[in-house]
């Protein structure tokens, strides 16, 4: 059985995973609507991620013992000002989630809950291929500058460059 404390951590989690996907899929779908396919199918892809995150803390807060909570939906923004600006805060909100998790792990550790530090580790190692994701997108945003040609090859090709980075942990 986990302490409230702890209970109390992965839930606020839960709401931050929950946050996440629906912003990934707020982007995804202006994405979308700006003829950016790759990049959309990549963003779409992120948001089950990050669904499939929180479906994972909610299946263990309920295992062990505490009451997983079901956080409401918060309106996400439905317009971005560029693909440049749209992953910048990616990175921005994968920095404030990694942080926040690390924030688990601490009250783990000050609890003594050692189960749930070794389940969070995932967690933990996670976070490190998502910014290190985020900022290789950036940094290919970088290259391609304002060059349309660069632009449409950077859309095409997103959603294998993601895949093949996540799956071999790198580039």
């Amino acid at each position: 059985m986990v302490s409230d404390k702890v209970e109390n951590a992965l839930n606020k989690q839960i709401g931050f995973e929950a946050a996440s996907s629906q912003y990934y899929l707020a982007m995804a779908s202006w994405a979308d609507t700006e003829g950016l396919t790759g990049v959309a199918e990549f963003l779409y892809r992120q948001s089950d991620e990050e669904r499939m995150h929180m479906l994972k803390l909610i299946k263990y807060v309920n295992e062990r013992g505490g009451q997983a909570l079901i956080p409401a939906l918060k309106e996400q923004p439905q317009k971005f000002k560029s693909i440049h600006f749209v992953f910048e805060e990616v990175l921005k909100h994968e920095v404030f989630v990694s942080k926040e998790i690390n924030n688990m792990v601490e009250i783990c550790l000050k609890e003594k809950d050692y189960t749930t530090h070794n389940f969070l580790q995932w967690y933990v190692s996670e976070q490190i291929e998502e910014e290190a994701m985020a900022r290789k997108v950036l940094d290919k945003l970088k290259l391609v500058g304002d060059d349309k040609g660069g632009m449409y090859l950077f859309d095409r090709d997103l959603p294998s460059i993601a895949v093949n980075t996540a799956s071999s942990g790198k580039e």
